[in-house]
């Protein structure tokens, strides 16, 4: 079985497993600019023209005007273009921290003002999902992170439904692995960030990233077992 195969493959058993994409569904796909969003959006507008489940794909790139984090968006629009799926850009900046969230890293303070653009854009756009590029390394290392830090076994869900707002969270790349997706936004020649974020390494997840690998070499099913784990507990779904 090819990379490509084997993505899509695993892409269809999340949407099947997870109940991640219905008829009627209309989906935006946070698109970062990344290998992750630009696999995610492709995988997502071929299956749309599926017979079934019947569903619509629209992409959102949100920019910080004042986070040096650059992409070209010629490229996403043309990307996006030949897909058939529109794209809203949206220019957005960071606020300085306020005292309540200045002990929280710029990272994170990104991400979530970039989730609220996400958030009121989809309910503009009348659309019930909001696609995100996560794959499974992540939300494995997210659940180590929880773990490590705050002393909860949780992680990222593949579904949740959010309770304040009519929209659901998907992530139709949780069972993809990262050196999957890596090797094929190779093959499909997806250009690469122009420059990435200045605080992508200011969290723990570069450590994190590095003490499963650690785990992995301990044991190869090290994955799955963690997986097995987060599934069996309930927490890659949150209705």
């Amino acid at each position: 079985m090819t990379v490509s195969e084997r993505i899509q493959r695993r892409f269809g058993k999340a949407s099947v497993e997870f109940r991640l994409i219905e008829d009627g569904d209309k989906i935006l796909v946070g698109l970062s600019g990344g290998k992750d969003s630009l696999c995610l959006l492709e995988l997502l507008a071929k299956r749309s023209r599926v017979h079934r489940p019947q569903f619509s794909v629209e992409a959102a790139h949100i920019r910080m005007e004042n986070i040096h984090y650059e992409t070209d968006a010629s490229y996403l629009q043309s990307f996006c273009d030949k897909l058939g799926v529109p794209l809203h850009v949206i220019t957005t900046r960071l606020s300085p921290p306020t005292t309540q969230v200045k002990k929280k890293p710029m990272c994170f303070l990104c991400s979530w003002q970039r989730r609220k653009q996400l958030f009121n854009l989809a309910q503009e756009l009348g659309c019930n999902k909001i696609a995100l590029g996560h794959h499974q390394d992540d939300i494995i290392h997210t659940a180590l992170m929880n773990l490590t830090f705050e002393g909860q076994f949780s992680t990222m869900p593949a579904l949740l439904r959010m309770r304040k707002m009519p929209l659901t969270i998907i992530r139709p790349l949780c069972l993809c692995e990262e050196a999957d997706i890596r090797i094929f936004a190779e093959q499909q020649n997806y250009r690469k960030l122009l420059k990435r974020c200045p605080y992508e390494h200011e969290t723990n997840r570069t450590a994190i990233h590095e003490i499963f690998l650690r785990m992995q070499q301990l044991n190869k099913e090290t994955r799955y077992s963690i997986w097995n784990a987060l599934k069996a507990a309930g927490k890659l779904t949150e209705y």
